[in-house]
């Protein structure tokens, strides 16, 4: 008798079915699984003839095929398991098969016969409910489960639990979501614990409200790290789309929160000494590296210029299609990578110059090779370039409480109202994908852009002077309209447009 029961394999974030047939047939005792299985697959039947025979069910001693299909495809992971299992209950008549195929099927399975956490099961669920299909997955992921909103899950514990409730036994109980309570000081960090910097505050402001990439230029100490730690706290929560979209990257990862939910933008720091395949993904499961693991949020690099010059350029795709693509030699994974890029940098090798108080010995040639070690493509995506100086213990002492009143969640509360404004605006011109100021394509950038006279003279003057490419020329525009909303102005003036060039130029 063969048997058929469905699961899913990933391709990147890519779904395709799986079917799992299993028969048993006469012959010498023996146990293969085909279809391109890999180790922690093959490995899979002596998990389930340990949870068979914890369950009191003995294997048969006759020949047993357990085929993969479609056959031509890589399989990967320990959540075929509980298929396997599943399929082999049907060709032993433990269960009936014959009305369950309309169901996607995940877990791996331990020794007792419990079933345990697999990764990728929201993107499962959202598969299943796309398909109408109901999925049976571990009770540990089931509330992961139900924020795809599929309706009709069942999350047994082990696999005794769940042969019972095929066969009428006992049911298992209906999964309800657990309330995420939304707290407002879940970081630790808060913007007003960052003395004076007035004018990278401003910046990073302007990049919260229009997703504006963000280099930081500044001696050692000068608080650059700190600035971009505290970024995350005035970004608003995602959107029920960008929360399912982040959650499935890090379901496929393995990284989920215990609440099955990721609505905070996420916040990445990997450091210099990342390699390629960490920063852009892949391996022998091809999973989502630090690029995709920003997605909807923040990818901070500190030091940039100390990251290895190929990892550094692998940027340039991301940062401009909001995807990274993993070439392999039969196919190609895609991941989303929607981020917002911020990283850091000394101005020279020695971190001195420029600094008011400790000049470089070997300037200028010390900064010149230094900044060397970023390629002008890269430099150019940068949307805003600031300088951030240390701050003297005389500005310390001098700066009183009127400082420390600017808290996150009041900046937090600005920048959402702005993103509101923008969004509003590029839905009214049927724009429903990358609707900020820092993501929107030049066509409507273009039509959203009105300046005056005085406006475009000094745009012009300063393009000619500074040999600003035209991805510069659009991205000057795209920070200027955004200070514009800021103020909720239609109209972009004189002073947007100089704030925007100072910004992009990067003058002291």
């Amino acid at each position: 008798m063969i048997s058929k029961i469905k699961t899913i394999s990933s391709i990147g974030m890519k779904i395709i079915e799986v079917v799992v047939e299993a028969q048993i047939s006469p012959g010498l005792a023996a146990f293969c699984i085909v279809g391109l299985p890999d180790k922690s697959v093959a490995e899979a039947k002596e998990r389930i003839r340990s949870a068979f025979f914890s369950i009191g069910l003995g294997f048969p001693a006759k020949r047993i095929i357990v085929n993969l299909a479609p056959a031509d495809i890589p399989k990967i992971g320990s959540h075929y398991d509980l298929p396997i299992a599943m399929a082999l209950l049907g060709s032993m008549e433990v269960i009936d098969l014959s009305d369950d195929n309309n169901y996607i099927v995940m877990g791996e399975l331990g020794l007792d016969g419990s079933i345990n956490h697999v990764p990728g099961v929201i993107c499962a669920s959202m598969y299943a409910n796309e398909n109408n299909m109901s999925i049976i997955c571990p009770v540990s992921c089931a509330n992961e489960a139900r924020w795809s909103g599929n309706d009709s899950i069942i999350a047994p514990s082990n696999i005794l639990q769940l042969i019972n409730h095929i066969k009428g036994k006992s049911q298992i109980p209906i999964i309800t979501i657990d309330n995420v309570k939304h707290n407002d000081n879940y970081y630790n960090e808060d913007m007003s614990d960052v003395k004076g910097h007035f004018e990278a505050k401003r910046a990073l402001e302007i990049a919260a409200c229009g997703k504006h990439n963000v280099l930081m230029i500044g001696p050692p100490g000068s608080g650059k790290s700190m600035l971009a730690s505290r970024l995350k706290t005035i970004l608003p929560d995602l959107t029920p789309k960008e929360a399912l979209e982040t959650t499935c990257i890090y379901s496929l990862a393995g990284m989920l929160p215990e609440d099955g939910i990721i609505y905070n933008p996420p916040y990445r720091t990997p450091h210099y000494s990342t390699s390629l395949v960490a920063m852009v993904g892949g391996g022998a499961s091809a999973k989502p590296g630090e690029i995709s693991l920003a997605h909807n949020g923040v990818l901070f690099l500190d030091e940039l210029p100390e990251f290895q010059r190929q990892t550094i350029e692998s940027l340039r795709q991301p940062l401009e299609d909001k995807t990274i693509t993993i070439s392999r030699a039969k196919e190609h994974i895609t991941y989303l990578a929607n981020i917002q890029l911020i990283a850091a940098m000394n101005p020279c090798k020695c971190g001195y110059f420029g600094n008011r108080n400790k000049e470089c010995n070997k300037a200028p040639i010390c900064a010149m090779e230094y900044r060397n070690r970023i390629s002008g493509p890269i430099l150019d995506r940068f949307d805003i370039i600031i300088y951030v100086q240390s701050i003297r213990s005389s500005e310390l002492l001098s700066i009183g409480i009127k400082d420390n009143s600017i808290k996150s969640s009041e900046i937090k509360q600005r920048v959402s109202n702005v993103r509101e404004f923008q969004i509003k605006r590029a839905e009214q011109s049927n724009l429903y994908n990358n609707q900020l100021n820092g993501q929107i394509n030049t066509n409507y950038l273009e039509s959203i852009t009105e300046l005056d006279t005085e406006s475009k003279f000094i745009l012009q003057n300063s393009i000619d002077k500074s040999d600003i490419s035209t991805r510069g020329f659009h991205r000057i525009l795209r920070v200027a309209r955004t200070i514009a909303d800021m103020r909720q102005s239609k109209n972009i003036n004189k002073y947007d447009i100089n704030e925007a060039l100072n910004y992009k130029l990067g003058n002291k």
